[in-house]
């Protein structure tokens, strides 16, 4: 993660900053931690201990006394990380500075993070005021006289029941008559300070995040030196200042600290880990064009190519049953555009006991993401944010402010700039409408279970590139049809444990052995059948040209040929009619086939027959295509109308529909057996495979009405 190039210590980097006022907050705290240690070293022994000259260690250390007065006292690495902030947030307000030290300035400084409210006001006490002057704490609600050589420090973390607005107003009001300093710090300001503190503040200043040249005034504040080199400034960005005392702890000298937070930082940041881009994944479909084209942008904005108000794609919300690997796709995301990945969930945030720890986690991963900008902010269920219209009985207060605080924070994407947030949902339906709406988590995408295709590569990324690499996978993607990329994952594993414990390589029927838990595949008289049933299906869809069959494939409970989309509001007659007959096409080719057609077009509510039936319903009672002409039955009243002969005409359309395919398939019967033989041996027939095998049956069918001899006849 560290760069290879150097820096002289006269060259230092990122030298834009002056830092002049947090080289001076450094010193002071230097100062302060020189009188304790050398307050510790003066400490007078006991007088049953013996005199430290008598002890042979201490003789030797008495040696290097004078060394020891002059050498580095370091600053403790989180002290001096917020004092680097705190002096940059001060230096930025034209004559903040002088107005501490020499007026009576009224001060708001928002932190974000809950964490750095205390050392915040460490260093304001140590640092900012004049020296003689004492900081006083306004918490509380009466009235306080302060002196002219004091100031008031209002220090808030939201994490009481009193860190309110209404709170503490009287309290301001005495110290502003005073005309002292005052400072008042909060990781929301607006929900937790004094609502007349912020009327009267004259300085609003939010805490910068820490960049490469602050890390060096850290690390020089803590060794005594600077380092030499550079650190990735995408790690940089996911610096927590609780990270440093662990990263810095007893580096030996600059560059290994630099060292330390490279390996503490590596072993925190989701998006450094291993794992795939979103380039490599499959089976995501329109959420993966988003994520692309996301990524894209942010490479660009990361740059200084792209602003933020140019980025369109800036709120996501996914969702789908669950495994089809919304989570994966949010790791994916973060790797591919090179940014952090701040994951969280709506779990999370409730497992405090009170509704202000809930809050207050809200905020605090929101504040996370503005401090790692650029990153993408994952929200996982974010279903259990209630929806606001369904909340009953003593729990719509509780729910009423957790909702209406994350809409606030969703709705500031101006106020957070670079942070995507990606939301993911088993159930969207349960959403609070508002989190949806413009300026939110306004694109929805449904994240579907992956196809026979999709489901194949899956497969192959789970086993790896080298594991049956001469092997077909598509056995395991059909046994698998209908399964999740979670389930793929999981049957792998399973099925490496098995050959593991088996002493053995892994091979397909291991996994197929996971998949199929102990089920048969289809008998082989079956699986013909279901093959010229999904036949009759594509050959009449090719021949009426009104529908479009996307693949064929067998399974180990049936088969199914797979529609690009059945009609919708812009379909003519003549359309829903060729639809029917599709939809019927797979009855029919068994009846001719096998003298007998199977029960398995009507079986279920997702059947063909039953589907068949629901459109010659909708056809009479609300197209206007039936015996009532131009009347549109309200779906309340559809039994009533159903009961007046109705039911006949669509009886009557049903076996048109099937006859018309039972025609078409007679005319086409060896093109029928060609598909439904190659489908039966491979199992899955993609659109291109059926185009093939048709161009086959007509070359086959030209050549052969080419060599009949033709007969020439005589007039008589």
């Amino acid at each position: 993660m560290l760069s290879t190039s150097t820096i002289s210590q006269d060259q230092h980097p990122d030298a834009e900053p002056a830092d002049s006022l947090a080289r001076a907050f450094l010193r002071t705290l230097a100062q302060s931690e020189r009188r304790n240690l050398k307050g510790a070293r003066d400490f007078e022994p006991d007088s049953e201990c013996d005199e430290p000259t008598n002890d042979p260690v201490e003789l030797i250390l008495a040696k290097t006394e004078g060394e020891r007065k002059t050498e580095h006292v370091p600053i403790p690495a989180d002290l001096a990380a917020v004092a680097v902030l705190v002096a940059r947030a001060i230096e930025a307000e034209d004559g903040l500075v002088r107005r501490l030290r020499r007026e009576a300035p009224v001060v708001v400084i928002t932190t974000h993070l809950p964490d750095l409210v205390e050392p915040v006001r460490d260093v304001l006490e140590r640092c900012a005021f004049r020296p003689g002057v004492r900081a006083m704490d306004l918490n509380g609600n009466r009235a306080v006289v302060l002196g002219p050589k004091q100031g008031g420090l209002l220090v808030r973390d939201g994490s009481h029941k009193d860190h309110r607005p209404e709170i503490g107003n009287l309290m301001v009001a005495s110290a502003l008559y005073a005309r002292v300093p005052i400072v008042g710090v909060a990781p929301d300001p607006k929900r937790q300070l004094p609502r007349d503190l912020l009327r009267a503040a004259e300085h609003r200043i939010l805490l910068p995040v820490l960049d490469q040249s602050g890390l060096d005034l850290v690390i020089e504040a803590v060794t005594g030196g600077i380092p030499t080199r550079r650190i990735d400034p995408d790690l940089v960005r996911t610096i927590e200042i609780s990270d440093l005392p662990i990263a810095l702890r007893g580096a030996a000298s600059p560059d290994n600290c630099l060292d330390a937070v490279a390996r503490v930082m590596a072993a925190k940041a989701d998006y450094l880990q291993t794992g795939v881009t979103l380039e490599e994944l499959d089976g995501y479909g329109a959420a993966k064009d988003w994520g692309l084209a996301l990524a894209s942008d942010l490479q660009a904005y990361r740059t200084g190519g792209l602003i933020w108000d140019a980025i369109d794609n800036r709120g996501l919300l996914l969702s789908g049953p669950p495994g089809v690997g919304k989570t994966s796709f949010a790791r994916a995301l973060a790797k591919s555009a090179h940014v952090p990945l701040v994951a969280t969930s709506v779990a999370e945030w409730c497992a405090s006991d009170y509704l202000s720890g809930t809050l207050q986690a809200i905020r605090k991963v929101f504040a996370q993401a503005r401090a790692q900008a650029p990153c993408i902010l994952f929200i996982d269920e974010l279903d259990g944010i209630s929806d606001r219209a369904q909340i009953r009985g003593e729990n719509v207060q509780y729910w009423t402010q957790i909702v209406n605080l994350f809409l606030e924070l969703l709705a500031g994407v101006e106020e957070r700039p670079g942070v995507i947030v990606v939301a993911a949902s088993n159930h969207p339906d349960r959403i609070d409408p508002a989190v949806k709406r413009a300026g939110r988590l306004d694109r929805e995408i449904v994240i579907e279970k992956p196809d026979t295709t999709n489901l194949e590569k899956i497969f192959r990324h789970h086993l790896g590139a080298n594991v049956l690499a001469g092997d077909s996978l598509l056995p395991l993607a059909l046994a698998a049809r209908g399964r999740t990329g979670a389930d793929v994952e999981a049957y792998v594993r399973r099925a490496r444990g098995a050959a593991r414990r088996a002493g053995r390589q892994i091979d397909l029927n291991d996994v197929l052995m996971e998949i199929r838990q102990g089920r048969d595949g289809m008998p082989r008289e079956a699986r013909l059948r279901a093959a010229i049933h999904e036949a009759g299906h594509a050959i009449v869809g090719r021949v009426l040209g009104r529908v479009t069959i996307v693949d064929l494939s067998l399974h180990d409970e049936g088969g199914e040929a797979q529609f690009a989309q059945l009609p919708n509001g812009a379909a003519t007659l003549p359309e829903i009619e060729a639809v029917l007959a599709v939809l019927l096409a797979g009855r029919a080719a068994e009846e001719i086939e096998f003298g007998a057609a199977s029960i398995g077009s009507g079986l279920g509510p997702n059947s063909d027959l039953a589907k068949a039936t629901k459109i010659v319903r909708c056809m009479d009672l609300q197209f206007g295509y039936g015996k009532l002409g131009l009347f549109h039955v309200d779906p309340a009243e559809r039994d009533l109308f159903l009961a007046k002969g109705i039911v006949d005409s669509m009886a009557d359309r049903l076996w048109e529909a099937y006859e018309r395919a039972r025609a078409i398939l007679k005319t086409h019967s060896t093109a029928l057996r060609a598909i439904a033989s190659e489908l039966a041996e491979v199992g899955y027939l993609s659109a291109r495979d059926l185009d093939r095998i048709l161009r086959d049956q007509a070359t086959h069918a030209h050549s052969a009405e080419m060599s009949v001899p033709s007969v020439a006849t005589e007039k008589v």
